[in-house]
């Protein structure tokens, strides 16, 4: 058993939100029909997640700027490709 002082409370935080997402995406396309919304905020929280994972557990938090504003551009551009062709295609 891994105790509390080992993991920072950052990646117990990190963890419980990544968690919550894997479960509240489906939830939110159940009644939609594969509605444009829907689909646009699951994108969304998925573009969180992959967010939360490079900044917390592959450490781009504390990389050179350079390198975490290339990372954050591209969750947003991604995103934005993504429900652009969900929603115009």
């Amino acid at each position: 058993m891994v105790s509390r002082e080992l993991l920072p409370v950052r990646v117990i935080v990190t963890w419980t939100v990544l968690v919550l997402a894997a479960v509240v995406g489906p939830l939110l396309t159940l009644d939609s029909h594969g509605g444009t919304l829907a689909a646009v905020v699951v994108l969304a929280i998925a573009t969180v997640k992959v967010r939360l994972v490079g900044l917390d557990f592959m450490e781009l938090r504390h990389a050179p700027w350079e390198l975490r504003t290339t990372f954050e551009c591209y969750c947003v551009a991604m995103w934005m490709v993504l429900s652009g062709l969900f929603v115009f295609a």
